[in-house]
């Protein structure tokens, strides 16, 4: 929407600065997201540590990463969503059978 919605209202839209300062508080958030994870199970983990790495990708990316390290952000990203997709399968499997289906790797 950052990128669409100023095609539509006229506005101007974000400058490559302002967006990676955006990723940037996104990536701090999220890392601090991941330190709260550090209890529940891998997979969760994964997901919030590979996020973590996804938004400060984006905001090096903003400031002229070139294509080939566009390339491996979306490699990141698809990776990461992957993973997010993989634990909302799981766990819902996981608690709709009371058992485990797909592994998430529980930390205790």
């Amino acid at each position: 929407m950052l990128l669409i919605l100023p095609k539509f209202t006229g506005f101007t839209g974000p400058s490559a600065a302002s967006l990676a300062a955006y990723f940037i508080m996104w990536g701090i958030f999220t890392f601090g997201m991941f330190f709260g994870t550090l209890k529940a199970n891998r997979a969760l983990q994964f997901v919030f540590g590979s996020l973590t790495i996804l938004f400060f990708m984006l905001a090096i990316g903003q400031y002229g990463g070139g294509a080939t390290f566009t390339k491996i952000t979306g490699i990141e990203g698809v990776i990461c969503g992957l993973s997010a997709v993989y634990l909302g399968i799981a766990e819902v499997l996981n608690e709709a059978n009371q058992k485990t289906v797909l592994p998430i790797y529980p930390t205790s």
